[in-house]
């Protein structure tokens, strides 16, 4: 195999992912120090295990930092074969463990627990970016270039949306339009996709009760101020009361047992609870960032396969930030997806930071100029293992 000569990583990108999850950590305790008070008796309870986690995320960076993003094709399979395991172990009693009426995760021992979702990400994104770059222009092909990827995002969202988790399984979905129209496939072919698909998102939501509701909370959350419109209506509030420059840091009124999921899910509307607009845009600003350095890295990377692999990195990651920042602006309905690098969690933190670590990897062998042409368009030959 013909190694680019190695380069500087990208240190910016490594600087944004690093301000991100600084920012995380000190929210994290700001937003779950009362609960953890109430709860644990300790209000640095959650901090503690976020700090655990992202030095259990960094070093897992630093080792995919390391190895040569080309190696990474032989392990697709293997990756994707663990993870469909991983998925309908979870739905097993007994063995997925059980919190607030979702099957989501395994426990590993002790503290730690592990989220299968969250590794089917990455995985599909591994297999995605192999299977565009062995395909190449056949992927313009409707049966061909479409039917293989959609069944393997269909197998990974089944069990995921029967946890119940269906934020998970759209940000699946988002990776797989990112890449398929990366790859070049034809437009007409992914409406039609998008034409089949949506009709069976909304027949998922209405079929469940809580689903729905939280539909009909987004398009009216004050019809059920007290019931399903409360969860919106409290982030709104903590977005709101914080103004321009926020009510002050560790001072949010909302972390008192107003708003649900505020170290979790929610944690963007007690950054702009506390500080306020300059705060909402920094954060911003930083994931804009990760899409820019992203980008960049994709379109100078020498071969088709990498730029796939850090299209797709790219997507997961800011796909997912907009997915959340979105439901909680109201913008979007109530799906549950992490902020990346920011929310309280391992598995989301630990898996965002080895994708970071990827990508960190395929900056060091990208061109110095950017080509001509961006990934979509890009057809030069494979890089094999």
């Amino acid at each position: 195999m013909e190694l680019i000569h190695r380069r500087s990583p990208a240190w910016g990108l490594f600087g944004v992912v690093l301000a991100l999850q600084c920012v995380g950590i000190v929210m994290v305790y700001s937003a779950s120090s009362v609960a953890a008070l109430a709860q644990f008796h300790d209000s640095a309870w959650f901090l503690k295990r976020q700090l655990l986690y992202s030095a259990l995320g960094l070093s897992a960076m630093l080792v995919a930092w390391k190895i040569h993003y080309a190696r990474l094709r032989r392990f697709t399979l293997p990756v994707l074969g663990i993870t469909l395991v991983a998925l309908l172990l979870v739905l097993i009693p007994h063995i997925g463990r059980e919190a607030g009426g979702a099957r989501r995760w395994l426990t590993l021992g002790g503290p730690l627990n592990f989220q299968p979702a969250e590794l089917a990400k990455l995985a599909l994104v591994l297999y995605l970016a192999n299977f565009l770059a062995n395909r190449g222009d056949r992927v313009r092909e409707a049966g061909p270039g479409l039917l293989p990827p959609l069944v393997v995002l269909g197998a990974l969202a089944v069990p995921i949306v029967k946890q119940p988790d269906l934020g998970s399984a759209l940000v699946l979905a988002v990776i797989t339009l990112a890449l398929l129209f990366v790859g070049g496939a034809r437009l007409r072919h992914l409406a039609a996709v998008v034409a089949v698909a949506v009709p069976a998102v909304l027949a998922v939501i209405l079929r469940a009760g809580y689903r729905s509701q939280r539909l009909w909370a987004f398009m009216d959350p004050w019809r059920d101020p007290q019931g399903s419109g409360f969860h919106i209506i409290q982030s709104l509030l903590a977005l709101g009361s914080g103004g321009v420059l926020g009510v002050g840091l560790g001072q949010s009124r909302q972390k008192f047992f107003y708003l649900p999921e505020r170290h979790t899910d929610f944690i963007f509307a007690i950054i702009g609870e506390e500080l306020g607009l300059w705060g909402t845009t920094a954060v911003l600003l930083l994931f804009g960032l990760l899409a820019l350095w992203g980008y960049r890295i994709a379109s100078r990377c020498p071969d088709r396969y990498g730029a796939l692999l850090a299209t797709g990195v790219t997507a997961m990651l800011v796909g997912q930030a907009f997915l959340n920042i979105g439901v909680v602006s109201g913008s979007l309905p109530i799906t549950g997806v992490p902020l990346p690098f920011v929310s309280f969690g391992g598995s989301s933190l630990v898996l965002s930071d080895l994708a970071v670590g990827i990508l960190l990897n395929i900056s060091q062998y990208a061109h110095g100029e950017e080509r001509a042409l961006p990934p979509r368009t890009r057809h030069a030959s494979s890089v094999r293992a």
